[in-house]
């Protein structure tokens, strides 16, 4: 083959229809696989810029199961957080409910006291109550000839040596009482106006008693010391036609005794104080001073609304007693102790003592099957934060998911979970005869229930915010995968429209340097027929 010898037309034309090949294969190439670099040889920089465009894209798109799980560990999440809410709005209807059903005591702590002389609801002031006054006499000793003190027994007339009054009482003698004579007979005394020489100290006591008005009674101890009374109605004035006989008595020439003054007057002077201790763990004491004056109380309407924040309330009856009972909030308590100057020894709120609450068998019942159906929700609390979970992570337990956005692994997002339990919504399970019991009793549950409330909207509100993050990022992730492999294939993909017209000139150009080389050869062969 060596020794064959092509003509210089042939051998351009052998060499173009080569090219030709060499350029149609390249362009069958591009559009078989649609690429215009296939090789570090086709275009280096190309080739190894779209390899690293499309290892980054790789990287990224698996980390896209991760972000998807992540979705879904805060869906189940929110999922549950969304029932526990519905959860704690059940026991807030339960809360409600006891507020609604009757109050669980046949009565409620009180305590009563008669109110001052003169006062009414628009005037608790009154005024001072007058009060006994007692007058104390000196002791006396009888006639005997061993002197021995008087007695009840003692006459009131008699001789030497005998148990009698050391200066006799003579007939016609008096003893004028609050301006009421009382004359001494010999015998046959009649009427309360009237009294024997003969009879004895404890029938003059009496006699005195009945026209002073005196309460208690009279009496004599054992020294001989006569003790009277003025009673509340008037005071007490003694005086007698023989003063000797009345000193004899150990009540000098005459006795002058006023009344006490009972009770204060709440207004005063001095303006008198009330205090109650809190009735329970709601309540705020009572601090009142009674008068006329700006922040003093005057009137049961005043009162009462000084009593409120101590869940107290007041009323007047028709007898003049005044009454202070708890209120419907606190009806499972006894109203605190009782201070102030208006509860010193004399006074109006002096030595009370509240009673204690009697409860209703028939509604404690019906708050304890309210207890029952509340603790029921407690425990469904308990079960359904524990199920709210995905892929082994509860973010309502208190795991932590971390969500790896880029293949360098420095952009993450921490999400610490929550544990939500009863416990960490400050909730826990009611007691029969001790929760439910009164208003106050639900109401701290609800106080409680709102609390949770709060803290399941504020996780829902940080739990929402992590999802829209989450989500943005994974839509962010699938755009950056778009945008890479783009990139990658501007680099590296053939346009197929122009690799398909120059299939179709090389096709045509093939064709043209076949024949063109077939021309050549029939110029050799006319030489050789010459030769013939």
């Amino acid at each position: 083959m060596s020794g064959i010898v092509l003509s210089a037309s042939v051998r351009q034309n052998l060499l173009s229809l080569q090219s030709t090949a060499d350029l149609l294969s390249t362009t069958q190439n591009r559009l078989a696989t649609g690429k215009k670099v296939n090789t570090a040889l086709d275009n280096p920089t190309n080739f190894f810029t779209a390899a690293g465009l499309d290892s980054r894209a790789g990287d990224i798109n698996n980390l896209l199961d991760g972000i998807g799980n992540g979705v879904q560990v805060l869906q189940a999440a929110n999922t549950g957080i969304t029932s526990l809410q519905k959860l704690v709005d059940t026991a807030k209807s339960i809360a409600n409910q006891a507020l609604q059903i009757p109050v669980g005591y046949d009565s409620k702590s009180t305590i009563t006291t008669p109110i001052n002389p003169g006062a009414t609801a628009d005037n608790l002031l009154g005024t001072p109550d007058p009060a006994n006054a007692t007058f104390l006499g000196t002791p006396a000793n009888s006639k005997l000839t061993v002197a021995t003190p008087i007695t009840g027994a003692t006459i009131l007339s008699g001789g030497a040596n005998t148990d009698s009054i050391g200066t006799s009482f003579a007939v016609n003698d008096t003893i004028t009482v609050n301006g009421k004579s009382l004359t001494f007979r010999a015998s046959g005394a009649a009427g309360p106006n009237e009294i024997n020489i003969t009879d004895d100290v404890s029938t003059l006591l009496a006699k005195i008693d009945a026209l002073s008005g005196g309460t208690p009674a009279s009496s004599i101890g054992a020294t001989g010391a006569i003790t009277l009374n003025t009673g509340v109605t008037e005071d007490l004035d003694i005086q007698s036609s023989n003063t000797s006989a009345l000193a004899s008595l150990g009540l000098g020439t005459s006795v002058k005794q006023k009344r006490a003054e009972g009770p204060t007057a709440l207004g005063g002077p001095p303006s008198l104080t009330l205090t109650i201790a809190a009735t329970n763990s709601s309540s705020i004491p009572t601090n009142i001073t009674f008068g006329k004056a700006a922040g003093q109380v005057s009137t049961l309407a005043q009162l009462n609304a000084a009593l409120a924040p101590n869940n107290l309330q007041a009323v007047i009856d028709p007898k003049g007693f005044i009454t202070i009972t708890t209120s419907n909030d606190a009806a499972s308590s006894k109203i605190g102790a009782i201070g102030g100057t208006a509860a010193a020894p004399g006074e109006l709120f002096s030595g009370l003592t509240a009673t204690d609450p009697v409860q209703n068998f028939a509604s404690q019942t019906s708050r304890a099957n309210l207890i029952a159906q509340y603790n029921n929700i407690i425990d469904q609390i308990t079960t359904t934060s524990q199920d709210a979970s995905f892929n082994g992570i509860n973010l309502l337990g208190g795991d932590q998911l971390k969500l790896v956005f880029n293949e360098t692994g420095k952009s993450t997002l921490n999400i610490q979970g929550t544990t939500l339990t009863p416990a960490g919504l400050g909730l826990g399970k009611l007691s029969s005869g001790s929760d439910f019991l009164d208003n106050t009793s639900a109401n701290t549950t609800l106080s409680s229930l709102n609390v949770a409330s709060s803290i399941l909207r504020s996780q829902a509100s940080a739990l929402g915010s992590n999802l829209s993050i989450v989500q943005i990022r994974q839509e962010f992730a699938k755009n950056l995968i778009n945008v890479l492999q783009t990139g990658s294939s501007n680099l590296t993909l053939a346009d197929t429209n122009e690799e398909a017209a120059n299939s179709q000139a090389l096709s045509t150009r093939q064709s043209i340097a076949v024949s063109a080389l077939a021309l050549a050869n029939q110029s050799q062969q006319s030489v050789l027929k010459l030769l013939q």
